[in-house]
């Protein structure tokens, strides 16, 4: 008799927690199914933010499980706001921007609504609900498939629109920054598209508060293209950030209540 698809899920997510079988094919012949159908089970264990994808079909085995944009945008609220407020400040009019999703990008959204002269580009339903009606702004989003735990679009037409641009500024959200790594996110397809927008502007900056850095909750990364700026608080670990510097990378570190 075949296992209820929910049950499947379930022992599937906890075999993850306990360090099971990790590939599609361990995980198709344990529970006799077809790969295909292991592939959906993991595509909705990850919508639900509770396992990663990685190459291959693998689970990433890690404790931290995702937090959607709701939960997030509460952390770190004083240390992002202060992130927010020093990007702001490099924008100059008659810029085409691209703003990634997250909370902390979308906090300079917020930022954003009395400029002037602004082509916004974004992926996030927060920044587009932020700026949507702005008369200095002109708003644009490349759509695509939309992830429900970050709240932005990602998949192949996002891909497609976005290469078809180029932009004065992109700035980027993280889960997590390594100076090993680069960019940590939940899933493989996040990270590809940052690293498609990294390329579509000199001018890169990553926003991601102190208690970001030099984590690894997930595993799948980003190696950004040289040069990029990781704008940080001051309580950024100083070993990762003279390590960033030492590769190549600009390291703003913004003061508290900036």
């Amino acid at each position: 008799m075949t296992m209820p698809a929910k049950l499947r899920r379930e022992q599937i997510y906890d075999l993850a927690k306990t360090g099971g079988p990790a590939s599609v094919e361990e995980l198709s012949a344990r529970f006799q199914v077809t790969a295909s159908t292991i592939r959906r089970d993991l595509a909705l264990l990850n919508e639900q933010g509770k396992l990663a994808r990685t190459y291959g079909g693998a689970m990433p085995m890690h404790s931290h499980p995702e937090a959607s944009l709701r939960q997030r945008i509460g952390e770190a609220y004083e240390e992002k706001q202060a992130l927010a407020r020093w990007a702001a400040t490099q924008i100059e009019p008659g810029e085409h921007l691209l703003l990634d999703g997250g909370s902390t990008v979308g906090a300079l959204a917020h930022g954003l609504r009395t400029f002037s002269d602004l082509d916004v580009t974004t992926i996030g339903i927060n920044t587009l609900q932020e700026l949507s009606g702005c008369p200095g702004i002109r708003l644009s989003c490349p759509g695509g498939q939309l992830r429900e735990m970050s709240q932005s679009f990602y998949g192949p037409l996002t891909e497609l629109s976005l290469e078809r641009l180029t932009f004065d500024r992109v700035f980027l959200g993280a889960d997590a920054v390594t100076a090993d790594y680069g960019i940590c996110e939940a899933d493989l397809q996040q990270t590809r598209l940052k690293e498609i927008i990294a390329g579509r502007s000199a001018r890169v900056y990553v926003l991601a508060h102190g208690a970001k850095i030099g984590q690894r909750p997930f595993h799948s990364w980003a190696k950004l293209p040289l040069p990029w700026t990781l704008v940080t608080n001051e309580d950024a670990p100083a070993d990762q950030v003279q390590k960033m510097r030492d590769e190549g990378i600009t390291v703003e570190t913004v003061p508290a209540g900036w």
